[in-house]
């Protein structure tokens, strides 16, 4: 995620001058940053805002040079790096869109455990169980995970995901409440598609990165129940904080993993 180190002075109607002139001249000199680093979070600016919504093609790297007064390269390069990170995808003879939760290669992008036969993409969807969901007031842990105040109102919800018809995965997701006015349990379980594609069509919150921890723990009786499990049987318990852009944290999901036909795996570079 890219630092907000960006100067402040794109506008849609107005396009700032950051070429090499302007750095020179300019309060901003030295640069504290590449200058394609600062055309990343200008572009960044521009997908917080809204102005480029999921699915929705950018402009072209040429319009967008002629935007920011800065050459294609420049541009190119900062397009590479949202494209790394899974904000962009290039799509060979047709441009660079705003990802989208929707597209197969991103459904999957924080969901790290595959069926040890095949992949997950292999396996189908699962099905998707929605046990509750609950308007309450932020115990301390849930509002300090989701930067909120004590008391503050968030959203739980419970689901068991299957894969088969054998419960794999229990998560437990808490939601800050006012983004999220309006989720049901009803509206949940119509939804076909991943969860954070509903969030991002129906309620304008797109994740774009996150953070996990993981332990090995025993599910209580209820839990046991839930994934069709003995008390003694070892779970993966993983605990995961997903933001959106400024990283503003927009949801804590906490999941317990079956790994007796799944595994965890996560490519690292």
């Amino acid at each position: 995620m890219a630092s907000n180190t960006a100067p402040s002075f794109a506008t849609h109607g107005n396009p700032p001058y950051v070429g090499t002139d302007a750095l020179g001249t300019s309060p901003l000199s030295p640069a504290f940053s590449p200058l394609y680093q600062q055309i990343k979070g200008l572009i960044l600016q521009s997908l917080e805002s809204g102005e480029w919504k999921p699915g929705e093609a950018i402009p072209s790297e040429m319009d967008l040079a002629a935007r920011f007064r800065v050459s294609q390269g420049t541009v190119r390069k900062a397009i590479d790096e949202l494209s790394a990170e899974n904000l962009l995808v290039r799509r060979q003879g047709k441009g660079t869109f705003v990802a989208t939760h929707a597209e197969q290669h991103v459904q999957y992008r924080f969901l790290k455990l595959q069926p040890d036969n095949g992949d997950t993409q292999s396996e189908g969807p699962a099905e998707r169980t929605i046990i509750d969901c609950k308007r309450l007031r932020a115990s301390a842990d849930i509002a300090r995970a989701l930067s909120l105040r004590s008391g503050d109102p968030v959203l739980q919800v419970r689901r068991v995901l299957a894969y088969a018809g054998v419960p794999t995965i229990l998560e437990e997701l808490w939601l800050p409440g006012a983004p999220f006015k309006g989720l049901t349990a009803e509206r949940l379980s119509n939804y076909k598609g991943p969860m954070y594609a509903l969030f991002e069509t129906e309620f304008g919150v797109r994740m774009v990165r996150a953070e996990e921890s993981i332990r090995a723990v025993n599910p209580d009786a209820e839990q046991a129940q839930l994934l069709n499990v003995a008390i003694t049987v070892p779970l993966l318990s993983v605990a995961r904080v997903a933001y959106t852009y400024n990283d503003t944290p927009m949801e804590l999901r906490r999941g317990l993993y079956r790994t007796d036909t799944h595994h965890y795996r996560n490519a690292l570079s």
